[in-house]
């Protein structure tokens, strides 16, 4: 498990940790994991010539402190100072004694202009807000120049906590994150500022989780890795019906979208359910596709024994359906229709799990507020549809979020995906997957993390770095369940 810990839980850490070594070592350890990095980006360090955009307190004196290695190495460092005032003394004193330039910011334009290497020290982790002037003004030399920039603990200008970028920001190839992974590098638009993401262990305990060397903390945001997901995932026994594996009932699909039936069931059949029971509009286009479903005509409460349900993709109005859905006594999974025909009060009211899908744009429509609000707070957002509903909420993006029901606790984010992903379809797949996992005993937040998983590796195997349809992601599930259990 991948665990990403508040500003609050790091600075606490970092506090307990700095009282129990010397002075200056918890420093020293970041900077020598950032000069490292550094060289690695490089790739020749004798000769070439870095550049430190650094500003006020510990994440400009990190830098200058990375600098003062590489310039023991042969590298042409400069720093530009931003706010020479309130510059790491200890830090800067050092670089100059290594032989490393400084200018100001009238002559940061000139030195960026060379630059093999750009060193984002401007703002740490306790910033908020865009970049203010005059680092903002720079970030157009900084593109200009070409050079590979890489950020120091966090890009500037994103927030740590939440991944929100409001103005300007370091958008960075590399991220040098110490102690622990902050919720900002994890979620988008913050994840996309930040590239490729290092990890320098600086003591705070095992894997970068604060809170003691036995890794005790609680986070507030986790991303599954694969022996996290293979442990969680269904696996039938020599005993094992298609009941005991898990019946999913589908109520999904209408006359003008019979696909996403289709695509529901076959994101159910993949994702390892013993046996699908379809009710809906779409039958004969599900059956021609799929003739081990298990069609009924009338309500669902009458189709027959089921362990979940699925409603909503492609569903349009039929909202007597939905209803008699939301009423069962069992985990259901609301998606697309479902989630704009579901009155709030039903489900707040169900005794059963309920895990609701949408995306931004459903997000939106339920929370009363703008997409762009949504986008730009994704982390504020799940957690408020999971407390407002009392559900467990899947948010849809390119970074997935998943809140337990209530919203508190730790919100998983999915790592897997492509931008292929973003097509027509893709959601019906991953509401059956989904809903296969909700019927074979999975809690809801882990259904949807691992559904999350999973439909994102599926896309990146079908995919392979050209344009993908919905069916083929489906196709794929079993590939990166086979990948994921490495079998």
């Amino acid at each position: 498990m991948r665990t990403a810990f508040s500003v609050e839980t790091v600075r606490a850490a970092e506090r307990e940790l700095m009282a129990r070594v010397p002075e200056g070592a918890l420093m020293q350890r970041a900077a020598a994991g950032l000069a490292v990095v550094c060289a690695e980006v490089l790739g020749k360090v004798y000769g070439s010539r870095v550049v430190l955009l650094v500003g006020s307190g510990d994440n400009g004196g990190d830098a200058l402190y990375a600098g003062v290695r590489l310039a023991r190495r042969g590298a042409g460092v400069c720093a530009v100072l931003l706010s020479p005032e309130r510059v790491h003394a200890g830090g800067l004193a050092a670089f100059r004694g290594a032989g490393g330039r400084v200018v100001g910011i009238e002559g940061a334009e000139g030195v960026l202009r060379r630059a093999d290497l750009v060193v984002d020290g401007i703002v740490g982790i306790g910033g908020k807000g865009g970049l203010r002037a005059p680092a903002a003004q720079l970030m157009g030399a900084v593109r200009e120049s070409g050079a590979p920039v890489v950020a120091v603990d966090l890009p500037s200008g994103v927030d740590a906590d939440s991944g929100e970028v409001a103005g300007e920001a370091v958008r960075a190839d590399v991220t040098v994150t110490f102690g622990a992974y902050k919720p900002g590098l994890l979620i988008d638009p913050g994840r996309e500022y930040a590239g490729v993401v290092r990890f320098v262990d600086i003591g705070l305990g095992h894997g970068g989780v604060p809170g003691g060397g036995d890794g005790s903390g609680e986070g507030a945001v986790e991303a599954l890795q694969y022996a996290d997901v293979a442990s969680l995932l269904p696996m039938p026994t020599g005993e094992s019906d298609k009941y005991r594996r898990g019946v999913v009932g589908i109520v999904a699909g209408s006359g003008r979208y019979p696909g996403a039936a289709v695509l529901c069931v076959a994101g159910a059949l993949r994702g390892g359910a013993g046996a699908v029971r379809y009710v809906g509009h779409a039958a004969d286009a599900v059956i021609a596709r799929f003739p081990e479903t298990l069609v009924s005509g009338g309500p669902p409460s009458k189709a027959g024994r089921v362990q979940a349900w699925v409603v909503g993709p492609g569903l349009g109005d039929d909202s007597e359906r939905l209803e008699d859905v939301v009423g069962a006594d069992v985990p259901v999974l609301i998606d697309a229709d479902g989630l704009r025909l579901a009155d709030e009060a039903a489900v707040r009211g169900r005794s059963a799990p309920t895990l609701l899908t949408p995306h931004a744009g459903e997000a939106a429509a339920l929370l009363g507020v703008a997409r762009e609000e949504v986008e730009r707070g994704r982390l504020a957002a799940v957690r408020e549809l999971a407390g407002r509903y009392r559900a467990t909420v899947l948010l849809k993006g390119s970074t997935t979020l998943v809140a337990a029901e209530g919203g508190g606790g730790a919100v998983r984010v999915n790592p897997t995906g492509t931008p292929w992903l973003a097509t027509a379809g893709s959601g019906d797949v991953l509401s059956g997957l989904a809903g296969a996992l909700l019927a074979a005993g999975l809690g809801a937040a882990d259904a949807g993390a691992v559904g999350a998983y999973l439909h994102g590796l599926a896309a990146r195997h079908a995919a392979d770095g050209a344009p993908v349809g919905a069916h083929d992601v489906a196709a794929a599930i079993p590939a990166a369940w086979r990948d994921v259990r490495g079998d």
